[in-house]
This record gives C-alpha cells, sequence and structure tokens, in this order.
C-alpha cells in the first residue's frame, strides 16, 4: 500500500439493501478508497457471487478488507468452539481471497479463567493452524488479530505486536477506539497515539507502519471497558489528533470507519488527513 486509504465498514448507509458489488460502485462515489466486508454474523457471500465483487472492487478502484465473524474464541477450551473459531476464520479468509480483499481481521477471544500466558499460546497455536492452512491453498491474505475493547478480552497491543512477529502473513489490525475503552478513557492524545505508533514500528519496523489496517469510531465505554460505537462527533475521541498522528507517522493502509454514521465518518476523517497536505 503506497498511501492511507479511507473506507466504510460494510455497504454505505445511503446504498443499504444494494448487493456488495454496488455498494462498492457507492463508495467510490463518495471519493473513499476501501471497504470492509462484514461477516460479523455469518459469511454473507457465497464462492458464486465473489467474482462479482472481486470485479467491481477492480473496477471502482477499491481495497477490500473483511471483518471475521464476533463468534470467536481461540482460547476455548471446549474443542467443538476452538474447531468453530478456526473454521470461521479460515471461512472467511477464503471468501474474502476469492472477493480480492487485502486483509481479514478478527477478535481473537477471551481469557476466561486461564492466566495471559495460556491464552496467549492456545491463540497463537491456533493462529498457526489458520497460517499454515491458508499457505497450503496459496492464499497470501493478510490476517490480523485485533486489539480488543475490553479487559476481559484477549488482544492487548503487545500480545497482538508479539504474535505478529511470530507468523509472515500476521499483521495487527489497530482499532484506536478499543485502546481508548480498555483503559476507561486513556489513549486519547496526539502522545499518547503516538507512542502506539512507535510501539509498533519499535516491534514490527517500518513495515509495521506501512502496512496498517486501522478501525476508527467514536465509543461509548464504563469500568469494564467498550459498551457501544458512537458517531465520532458524538464521542470524547480526540480524532484530529489521532489522525495528525497517521499523518506525521506516514501510515499507509487502510483506516475503516466503523460509527453507526459510517460513511459520513469515513468523509471525515479523509478530509481532515488531506487539510494542510
Amino acid at each position: 500500500m503506497d498511501k492511507l486509504l479511507f473506507g466504510t465498514a460494510g455497504i454505505p448507509s445511503s446504498s443499504k439493501g444494494s448487493p456488495t458489488a454496488e455498494g462498492i460502485a457507492v463508495v467510490k462515489k463518495l471519493g473513499l478508497g476501501a471497504m470492509e466486508l462484514e461477516f460479523v454474523r455469518s459469511v454473507n457471500i457465497s464462492k458464486e457471487k465473489a467474482p462479482e465483487v472481486k470485479k467491481s472492487a477492480q473496477e471502482n478502484d477499491i481495497v477490500l478488507t473483511c471483518h471475521a465473524p464476533y463468534y470467536i474464541n481461540l482460547n476455548s477450551l471446549e474443542k467443538p468452539k476452538l474447531k468453530a473459531s478456526i473454521y470461521r476464520i479460515l471461512n472467511s479468509a477464503r471468501i474474502a481471497n476469492l472477493c480480492g480483499a487485502w486483509s481479514v481481521c478478527f477478535h481473537p477471544g477471551f481469557y476466561q479463567k486461564s492466566t495471559k500466558e495460556e491464552a496467549y499460546n492456545r491463540v497463537k497455536s491456533a493462529l498457526k493452524e489458520i497460517t499454515q492452512n491458508l499457505k497450503k491453498e496459496n492464499n497470501n491474505i493478510w490476517v490480523r488479530p485485533e486489539t480488543t475493547g475490553k479487559e476481559s478480552q484477549f488482544g492487548n497491543l503487545d500480545e497482538i505486536l508479539n504474535l505478529s512477529q511470530e507468523f509472515d502473513n500476521v499483521m495487527p489490525c489497530i482499532d484506536f477506539a478499543h485502546f481508548h475503552a480498555r483503559t476507561n478513557g486513556k489513549y486519547n492524545s496526539y502522545k499518547e497515539f503516538s507512542e502506539i505508533l512507535e510501539k509498533i514500528e519499535k516491534k514490527l519496523g517500518k513495515k509495521g507502519l506501512e502496512n496498517m489496517h486501522i478501525h476508527i469510531t467514536g465509543i461509548a465505554y464504563g469500568e469494564k471497558g467498550e459498551k457501544h460505537h458512537l458517531n465520532l462527533k458524538e464521542s470524547d475521541l480526540k480524532y484530529e489528533e489521532l489522525i495528525k498522528a497517521l499523518k506525521d507517522f506516514k501510515v499507509k493502509g487502510v483506516a475503516i470507519s466503523e460509527s453507526p454514521n459510517i460513511e459520513g465518518d469515513a468523509i471525515l476523517i479523509k478530509n481532515i488527513y488531506n487539510k494542510n497536505k
């Protein structure tokens, strides 16, 4: 990726009900450069429909990412649940790849009664199985565990960066609102956003900043972390300072708006980014 592209988490609200291929054309008309395929409840694109999605993305010059289903716990001690979680990520990666997508992200799981070390090792083992399967299938999509929004969830920055160091085709999905919610209101200044980006560069090198899959949204939170997403202007997230940090660190990749007002906020952050170029 040679720049930072901005996009929507799913089909723009203005074209709700349209097929994915048509939604991609709307993203282009809005002046955006990316769209996330939302498989959050199920993988909702068939093998048969995937070529249409890929064609639309190519014709409209839109980079696709994908969010795998929410029902994933790679730290589950129950074999059927673990197996189902691995399958959901693999299935998402396979369909996303057929759609021509660049990256698939997912929430890795919950600590439950495990120590952090036990959880890390279980998630790592599951990721090994996932990446080996994809390699055998010549599927080169980026696999991205996401930083999560609650202390009860596996997925702090160190865990995600360490996993990214372990595997060739694993890189982080960085959700800045999740940092803010997980710490009950911290990570909300230019200095703190810069610290996150510095840590990514330190652990993963320049490549870490030039190959980023980012989520941006306003967020409601409490002592236990994330509650629900908000539009940026209705939230306390200092998104202008975040955009300045992304710009100053010359971040490249895809930044996806996950606000309820997906295209409004995607356009808002793109315009702030392009201001004073």
